[in-house]
């Protein structure tokens, strides 16, 4: 995976000239005084990497650079009322499409304003009830398609390999159970199987061995992410935890065995939710996500706490995050990660 250098960009709003240094893994924050564009700038990298070249031509700017760690540079330049966006590789420049830029690197902008979300037929609803009611329905799909599906393979591994395999496989499927998916193994059969039983049953267990890699590839990810998903809700929350009923729907339990509907949620809460719903199911292992002021109805305990959440799942999933915000409290220790943007900062 392309992981992002440097973001530079000249004559912003005819004004400034800014320079960010992205950090190759974890957290990179961003912080100015109030109109200085820090959110404009997360905002033009997000429209250059999905390619939409007529939204970023509304942005008063003479150019931008962002610079890869590979020495590939995509440059964005202004000529008039044209936008040129150019990629160079070993000093030749070659013109982009907008299907060549969606294929730079997977993206993900989650803006200040983001505690609503427009669905498809044009109605605005609350973020935090229409992620809630999307990972209802992903958990309902998955339990419904829990069977055990056997690909074509051609195995040439002997026995003592393929217990090997089934035992590490294992380990997975365990860990997607405590997620509350299971897979139906066959009648006669076990998981994981000895050698003994290879010998007696070769064919059958292969098969389950096979089928089984299978199910853990489709489902693991997803697993794990509703496991860290409800880890880090309910580590921030005080009093109350998120979890999944028998019909797979989100709700909120408090200490009391109180039941509440999730519009009971602080304004708050709602913020973590949608946070680190956007980051763990709408986000490409290995790619970019851009937060603007995740500070936001925070108090500042969780101000300070978010960031290491944050660094956590940016480990577990190959991430580079870039933080805008107006809070010490989320810079918090790392300091020696973050850019300030001034005039004359490029």
């Amino acid at each position: 995976m392309m992981k992002i250098g440097t973001i530079s960009v000249q004559g912003l709003f005819g004004r400034y000239d800014h320079a960010v240094e992205v950090f190759k893994e974890g957290m990179t924050y961003i912080h100015s005084p109030n109109g200085f564009g820090k959110s404009t700038v997360l905002r033009m990298v997000y429209l250059l990497l999905k390619g939409n070249v007529d939204e970023l031509k509304k942005i008063p700017f003479a150019r931008m650079d962002v610079s890869f760690g590979n020495g590939t540079n995509i440059i964005a330049e202004k000529n008039e009322n044209e936008l040129l966006i150019q990629i160079q590789r070993n000093e030749l420049e070659t013109e982009l499409t907008k299907d060549d830029l969606r294929s730079v690197m997977g993206v993900t902008y989650i803006p200040s304003d983001r505690s609503y979300v427009k669905k498809i037929d044009g109605r605005i609803v609350p973020a935090a009830e229409s992620y809630a009611n999307e990972l209802s329905d992903k958990l309902r799909f998955t339990k419904e398609h829990s069977e055990l599906v056997v690909p074509e393979y051609e195995n040439k591994m002997g026995d003592d390999e393929l217990v090997h395999w089934a035992r590490d496989l294992n380990a997975k499927l365990t860990f997607i159970r405590d997620a509350g998916f299971d897979i139906d193994i066959p009648p006669g059969l076990r998981f994981p199987p000895t050698r003994y039983d290879l010998s007696g049953s070769r064919k059958e267990y292969t098969d389950l061995i096979y089928g089984v890699s299978e199910f853990v590839e489709r489902d693991y990810q997803f697993s794990e992410s509703v496991i860290v998903f409800k880890d880090i809700l309910n580590s921030f929350f005080f009093d109350k935890d998120i979890k999944i009923d028998e019909k797979n729907n989100i709700v909120l339990m408090m200490d009391t065995g109180v039941t509440l509907p999730l519009n009971d949620l602080s304004a708050g809460e709602k913020q973590i939710l949608i946070i680190f719903y956007r980051i763990l199911f709408q986000t490409v292992p290995g790619s970019l996500v851009m937060i603007d002021e995740p500070e936001i109805s925070l108090h500042v305990a969780w101000q300070q706490r978010i960031g290491t959440a944050l660094r956590d799942v940016a480990r577990l999933r190959d991430l580079q995050i870039i933080v805008s915000t107006h809070s010490p409290q989320v810079i918090h220790h790392d300091w020696d990660l973050t850019n300030e943007l001034r005039v004359g900062s490029a």
